[in-house]
């Protein structure tokens, strides 16, 4: 998977943009860590995100190994490829941290999330909210007469396209896993 390029503030390329035409572009990059299982770990690898000013988009945690106290964290961050460098040295530096991978830069990655919406609404409302939730293969996980919960599982982007669709229907609440993923083939990361 190639990371995803966003450009720092639109470029009017105007005589008077004064900004560096070769600064380097913001990208989204998918990290998974793995690490002992313990107490303050999650909270060092999130200290040194906050402490330094990087932002975290997704971040999913998860028992990996019972029998070994392992845990993989999955980060979803964003930032120049050389901050996207320093994340992941200053990481690896983390004592408890056994192994960090760049899922976006490593090879073809799987990125899945979970998402529940619920969706207020009767009449035309209602079934055009029933009509895109099958389009979009969703499941009903609940159901009364006004509102529906619907179970959303996909890659990011379809999560976002399926809320942007439910928002003028009624949409009352969302909650979202966050992203977890895997390398694909035989590789382990």
């Amino acid at each position: 998977m190639s990371p995803l390029k966003i450009k720092k503030g639109a470029s009017s390329h105007s005589a008077y943009d004064l900004r560096d035409p070769h600064s380097e572009e913001i990208e989204r990059h998918t990290l998974a860590v793995v690490v002992d299982n313990e107490a303050g770990v999650l909270a060092r690898v999130i200290g040194l995100f906050a402490g330094r000013g990087y932002n975290i988009e997704s971040l999913t945690v998860a028992e990996i190994d019972h029998s070994g106290h392992m845990s993989r964290i999955t980060i979803v961050t964003t930032g120049t490829p050389s901050v996207i460098e320093q994340i992941k040295a200053q990481l690896g530096r983390i004592v408890p941290v056994h192994e960090v991978h760049d899922l976006t830069v490593d090879g073809p990655s799987v990125e899945r999330e979970l998402g529940l919406f619920k969706v207020a609404g009767t009449g035309d409302k209602r079934v055009e909210a029933l009509r895109l939730a099958d389009i979009f293969r969703v499941n009903v996980v609940d159901s009364t007469l006004g509102s529906f919960v619907f179970e959303i599982t996909g890659t990011p982007e379809k999560i976002d396209a399926f809320a942007d669709l439910m928002r003028p229907l009624g949409l009352l609440e969302v909650a979202r896993t966050g992203v977890a993923a895997l390398s694909r083939g035989d590789s382990i990361a």
